[in-house]
């Protein structure tokens, strides 16, 4: 929300969708993102940028919860 004091919504918008896209968590990486769709330039490298580590989720059985009540 303070992002949009100071940006159009549109702006702010396509610079979360961008940090989502990369990986990106934060205020200051969706900030930067945004500084760079205004004045023109590439953003940073994501490698600058705090990432979510990478998850694997599955689907789990009732066989599992077995498991946890023994």
């Amino acid at each position: 929300m303070r992002l949009l004091e100071a940006f159009p919504l549109d702006v702010v918008a396509a610079a979360a969708t961008q940090a989502i896209q990369i990986g990106a968590i934060g205020f200051d990486a969706v900030k930067l993102i945004a500084l760079a769709r205004i004045e023109r330039r590439p953003a940073h490298s994501t490698a600058e940028y705090r990432r979510l580590p990478r998850t694997a989720v599955r689907t789990m059985s009732a066989a599992d919860y077995a498991v946890l009540a023994a």
